[in-house]
């Protein structure tokens, strides 16, 4: 027998979207800060994009909501950051939104480090780049809750309770693989070594950081604390820091790993196929 009750009214509307949004909403970023902001956002959204590549392929059911979640809460930074960074060419004629700025740049426009570019590889290869990413996110939205500009600092002060988890779900699983059977030490003590090549370049100082003194961290000053949080884990899951050559970089001039332009074409191909399109 047929329902005949009318469905639910469901909206994901402009207004329900912006709630979710961290900062003053009427705040305006300069030129210099929106560069950065889109540093930091374009780590996240990437990020998130290559967790979701997990959903419902984790080793354990409890991983693909672990795993999702984490992306999600990544998701959230990367708005948040994308938004402000786009109120820099607000009332301008390249006046852009956050979701033009996800799915309407090009490769060379995005700022993203390479560390967060890698592939996910094997679950092993998945957890290598999370220590990495969720140990510099953590000492950097730490530093950053002390920036001069307001927007920011609210962004890191909300994301930081959420990179503590990421942190710590990498660390737990780190030890786990670490200390598993022969096979998954194996896999770990490779995935060491082929993502420590790319952590690097989180911690270099570019020029632009000179322009935002007070407002943005400087990279080399984050290092420190990465490697006391890391050497202990590494301890304990008697894994050594891989003696690799750092790899050339070079995301924040819009340089990336070659796998890049395969994430994005993936990420924006719904938005480029049917642009400003809204159901």
């Amino acid at each position: 027998m047929s329902d005949s009750r009318p469905l639910p009214h469901v909206t994901v509307d402009e207004v329900e979207l912006s709630a979710e949004l961290t900062g003053d909403a009427d705040a305006t970023a300069t030129p210099a800060v929106a560069e950065y902001a889109l540093w930091l956002g374009d780590d996240a959204l990437i990020l998130s994009q290559q967790l979701g590549g997990w959903i419902a392929h984790a080793p354990e059911l409890e991983e693909d909501v672990a795993l999702g979640n984490i992306a999600i809460d990544l998701l959230g930074h990367a708005r948040s950051l994308l938004h402000y960074a786009s109120t820099a060419w607000a009332g301008t004629a390249d006046g852009r939104s956050e979701d033009d700025l996800a799915y309407f740049r090009d490769e060379p426009e995005f700022r993203s480090a390479w560390l967060f570019e890698q592939p996910n590889g094997d679950f092993a290869q998945t957890i290598a780049r999370q220590l990495a990413a969720s140990v510099y996110m953590f000492e950097l939205y730490s530093a950053l809750r002390a920036s001069k500009d307001a927007t920011l600092a609210a962004v890191a002060e909300k994301a930081l309770k959420e990179v503590d988890y990421h942190r710590d779900h990498a660390v737990q699983w780190t030890l786990r693989l670490a200390g598993g059977t022969e096979e998954s030490r194996r896999r770990m003590i490779r995935a060491v070594r082929d993502v420590w090549p790319y952590v690097d370049e989180l911690f270099r100082d570019e020029p632009l950081i000179d322009e935002l003194d007070g407002i943005a961290v400087r990279p080399s000053t984050l290092r420190a604390g990465f490697d006391a949080v890391i050497e202990p884990v590494f301890t304990e899951a008697e894994l050594d820091v891989p003696d690799v050559r750092a790899s050339s970089g070079g995301g924040r001039r819009g340089s990336h790993f070659p796998a890049m332009g395969h994430l994005l074409a993936e990420m924006q191909v719904l938005a480029r196929q049917h642009p400003g399109a809204s159901w």
